[in-house]
């Protein structure tokens, strides 16, 4: 036979110094404790407890920081485990395919920026992409031109695909605008490295400008100087 006392019934135990609380005690028919010829019962052993015949089960004890004991608390459960950190990309491809579903939301600088890409390197590689991003963002940074991406883009004589100082508006919404989004964002994110690092100025190798500033590097169809 077994049977728990109902929540109102507690005890205070007593041992040393150390104070027993009693929330629910189970008991379960067993022998009863014998010293000397004699039978304990729970009120003996304890005083102030109930006189029950039943050796005392206890069943789920936690153990506090200080000298009480908590009878019937459910223990503490381990936490959960922390999640895997993301494995890093291989290749600039598997970032843009992290970012490809993150298109919408996007704040005046981080379009201005997907703009440019999309109209000045559509047709480029992912690298050819992320090397005309970095262009803007470095004359963001450099001091010698306007010092916010959409200031960079529509500064006049620098981008012919701006018209009175507008971006116009993207017609497409498909691939070509996802890649220019996601190359944004991993451009500003600085999580992939181009070859084009800290150039300030590209054009097309179709023309030859005559610029005496050091070359870095041609990536498809542009050249990208410091």
């Amino acid at each position: 036979m077994r049977f728990t006392l109902p929540a109102a019934v507690s005890a205070a135990l007593f041992v040393g110094a150390t104070t027993l609380t009693v929330a629910s005690v189970s008991y379960a028919a067993g022998p009863v404790p014998v010293v000397g010829g004699t039978t304990l019962t729970l009120s003996d052993m304890v005083p102030g407890t109930p006189n029950l015949s039943q050796t005392p089960r206890l069943d789920a004890v936690a153990v506090t920081t200080d000298s009480a004991l908590s009878i019937g608390t459910p223990l503490p459960q381990p936490n959960a485990a922390p999640a895997e950190p993301e494995a890093p990309a291989t290749s600039l491809a598997v970032l843009v395919d992290r970012h490809d579903d993150n298109v919408g939301n996007l704040d005046s600088e981080m379009q201005c920026l997907a703009s440019a890409i999309f109209y000045e390197a559509r047709s480029e590689s992912l690298s050819g992409k992320l090397a005309v991003a970095r262009v803007v963002i470095n004359r963001s940074e450099s001091g010698r031109f306007p010092r916010s991406l959409c200031g960079v883009v529509t500064q006049p004589g620098q981008f012919s695909f701006v018209r009175g100082g507008r971006i116009p508006a993207v017609s497409s919404l498909g691939t070509l605008w996802h890649d220019s989004v996601a190359i944004a964002r991993v451009a500003m994110a600085d999580s992939w490295k181009s070859a084009a690092e800290g150039a300030l100025f590209f054009h097309a190798r179709r023309v030859s400008p005559g610029w005496a500033r050091q070359r870095l590097a041609q990536i498809d169809n542009h050249i990208f100087y410091r």
